[in-house]
């Protein structure tokens, strides 16, 4: 009996947690509004803001079944609905403001569609993990192409630094005008090259070392943990004191580096995952510090708040599931300058979700 009445008393101690979390949110149902033009998206690959708070989406049209675009189809077998353009932008209310994409004369649009991310001068820029890409494209906020670094085709290595492997994210570094690459599906490492030219800079792979194909096996939570990034290598962002945070997905872990690729420290997350990884995306919280990494996990299905200064788990929200604010394989997040979540999934997931911020945290004012 005494040994319930502890249970209970844990259990009742536990229930608070969630409202004790360092940042709440709440899910809003009405985000976005439906698409015009009879659209539908398929799955939802990438999220990024923009210094004016719009929210880009980058989706895939080639994963919709015939089914979900049948008014597509010669001769279509119902009226709804036609694949959307890869590139939706949407205001804060969930309109839909501009649609871009696809192949187009002199670049190399990507297999399967992976990450989007805007830059500090309001430049897009794209990356595709599909099995010939390797590449990414910059573009303008009206899809004039401007650039692309490395070509599509057969994969090579790690060492190659003509083109990249499967490349799954990039971020821009106001302070140096770089870009740096997750790359990637096939890669294992972190490559940057100069944002205006497309100069190859440096690159690393796990703590820093030079980066290597070796087949690593099944990750095993028991193991000592890996020397080298498991594919895939998903995302980077970069802080504004200089450091780098790296996805290192199906390792369970984030790894720290300082810009010229020197190891700082490394954190696991969910370490017991065993199916395809706890860190899909990292985002940094808009408070003056940046206190904390906001952390998309599409195996556990939730978004967790870690503390940035050690990784620590301070707050999370979601579920497996199909409700609004579940999720199914959500892939990616981006955090505007209200602290406004705003996350993407795919497999059969193909949605956005906005996530509200509640609290009254003093934020810093996003420079355009």
């Amino acid at each position: 009996m005494m040994r319930w009445i502890a249970v209970l008393v844990a259990l009742a101690c536990a229930a608070p947690a969630l409202a004790e979390d360092a940042l709440r949110f709440r899910v809003d149902p009405a985000w976005p509004k439906p698409l015009p033009n009879n659209w539908i998206m398929g799955q939802a690959a990438g999220v990024a803001v923009d210094g004016e708070d719009r929210i880009w989406v980058v989706q895939r049209p080639r994963t919709l079944t015939d089914d979900e675009k049948a008014a597509s189809l010669n001769p279509p077998r119902t009226r709804c609905c036609v694949p959307a353009p890869p590139v939706l932008v949407f205001d804060q209310e969930g309109n839909l403001l501009k649609a871009w994409g696809g192949p187009g004369q002199g670049y190399d649009w990507p297999q399967n569609e992976h990450g989007i991310h805007v830059d500090h001068k309001g430049f897009v820029w794209l990356a595709g993990n599909g099995e010939q890409d390797g590449q990414i494209l910059k573009f303008t906020q009206d899809g004039r192409f401007v650039m692309q670094i490395g070509k599509s085709g057969p994969q090579t290595d790690s060492r190659d630094t003509t083109r990249l492997g499967r490349p799954a994210q990039v971020q821009v570094d106001p302070a140096t005008n770089e870009v740096y690459v997750a790359d990637g599906y096939y890669n294992h490492r972190i490559i940057v090259f100069d944002a205006e030219t497309g100069a190859f800079k440096r690159m690393w792979g796990a703590y820093g070392e030079p980066p290597t194909d070796v087949a690593l096996g099944t990750y095993d939570p028991a193991a000592a943990p890996a020397r080298q990034f498991r594919n895939p290598v998903h995302c980077v962002q970069v802080a504004r004191d200089g450091l780098v945070y790296v996805c290192d997905r199906t390792n369970n872990r984030v790894q720290v580096f300082r810009s010229d690729g020197a190891f700082v420290k490394e954190f696991s997350v969910e370490p017991q995952t065993r199916a395809n990884g706890s860190v899909w995306e990292l985002a940094l919280w808009p408070d003056e510090a940046q206190t904390f990494l906001m952390n998309a996990d599409g195996a556990n299905n939730e978004v967790r708040t870690l503390r940035r200064e050690d990784g620590a788990t301070v707050g999370r929200f979601g579920r497996n599931g199909r409700m609004a604010g579940d999720f199914h394989w959500v892939h990616n997040l981006a955090v505007d300058s209200r602290g406004n979540v705003f996350t993407t999934e795919v497999d059969t997931g193909k949605r956005a979700q906005k996530f509200l911020f509640q609290g009254d945290m003093v934020l810093r004012k996003r420079t355009p």
